[in-house]
């Protein structure tokens, strides 16, 4: 691996245990459509709710005219009600207070709109150079844009970058976008893995 200069963190299983907090919102949602509610013995669709951008949640869960109806109540939720259902990682704060200084530190999410907001709530804002989510590129995670975008604002190589990411989907978009990636409390074929925030430093020393 080409010395590290620059880490990125997926949001959602990395920096937050947010299923909960995530399951709500997208419940929310149903709930005001008339659509079923997604439950937790229903691991598929809680995966999906999890990890994918807001659009694909729908597509996937929904026919196209439920989805449009979705998309539309989605824009007048408020996000901010479900954010203290959040909550941060163990020795996250720790270890980001290490890293800061040494290298720049970045998120790229699947979130949309709020992903700051939501850092600031928690007081992580001040540790992140530039934050990439699904609203600022035309394509999400699996897709490597938010990857390159986030290398570019930082001025590095990709290969110059380490992506801390806990799905397939984050292991795909590293994969495109040819930086190396390091699994968050889950194992990929081929790919380190950490079971916790205070092993990155072990990573990265």
């Amino acid at each position: 691996m080409t010395r590290v200069r620059g880490v990125v963190f997926d949001c959602d299983g990395v920096l937050f245990e947010s299923r909960q907090a995530n399951l709500a919102y997208y419940n929310t949602i149903f709930e005001h459509c008339g659509f079923p509610l997604v439950n937790e013995d229903e691991p598929d669709k809680v995966h999906v709710c999890h990890t994918a951008a807001t659009p694909q949640v729908f597509s996937t869960l929904l026919s196209s005219p439920q989805a449009q109806q979705a998309l539309d109540v989605a824009r007048g939720i408020d996000c901010q009600q479900f954010v203290p259902l959040m909550v941060p990682e163990p020795d996250l704060l720790e270890v980001l207070h290490t890293l800061h200084g040494k290298c720049p530190l970045a998120v790229a999410t699947n979130r949309g709109h709020g992903v700051k907001e939501l850092l600031t709530f928690f007081g992580l804002d001040e540790f992140f150079v530039t934050v990439v989510s699904s609203a600022d590129v035309k394509r999400p995670k699996p897709h490597p844009d938010m990857l390159l975008l986030v290398a570019e604002r930082l001025g590095l190589q990709p290969r110059e970058l380490l992506f801390v990411g806990d799905s397939e989907l984050d292991c795909q978009a590293a994969g495109e976008a040819g930086i190396p990636f390091v699994g968050y409390k889950n194992t990929f074929v081929g790919q380190p893995a950490i079971n916790g925030h205070r092993d990155l430093l072990a990573l990265l020393a």
